[in-house]
């Protein structure tokens, strides 16, 4: 779904729900936003945000920009920006993504590689300072 403002389109709205009784068994490609309160087998390829609902259970490798997870996942899952674990998911699998939060009583089994870039923070990290010279009672520099 793509909502126009001032003869602007606008994206990220949520155009695809899964509901709670339906069970998805394949591929799902889908462009623009996902919600899974259902249950999903296989893989999912989004080019959007994927949002895994507290009922929602995915068997399947996920691959998008963004991952919001408060259900059951089981399979990789794989972000070009951001995971987030909500305080209730189980999440069996392991997680790539630039920037990674983990609520407190969510459940992570797995690894998690985040060496694909350089998360932005909102502010600047810390300066890198200069190693400091050493100097020898005689005044050489080591």
């Amino acid at each position: 779904m793509i909502k126009k403002t001032n003869n602007q389109e606008v994206s990220g709205l949520m155009n695809t729900i899964i509901g709670k009784d339906t069970v998805i068994t394949g591929t799902l490609d889908v462009k623009g936003a996902l919600r899974v309160d259902g249950s999903v087998k296989g893989k999912i390829l989004c080019s959007d945000c994927v949002t895994v609902g507290a009922t929602g259970k995915v068997e399947a490798d996920i691959e998008s920009e963004t991952a919001i997870v408060a259900g059951h996942v089981i399979g990789n899952v794989q972000t070009r920006e951001k995971i987030e674990l909500q305080a209730k998911c189980e999440m069996d699998g392991d997680l790539m993504t630039k920037s990674l939060v983990i609520e407190q009583g969510a459940v992570f089994c797995g690894a998690c590689n985040m060496k694909g870039g350089t998360p932005d923070l909102g502010f600047l990290g810390p300066q890198k300072t200069e190693k400091p010279v050493a100097v020898t009672k005689n005044g050489d520099n080591k």
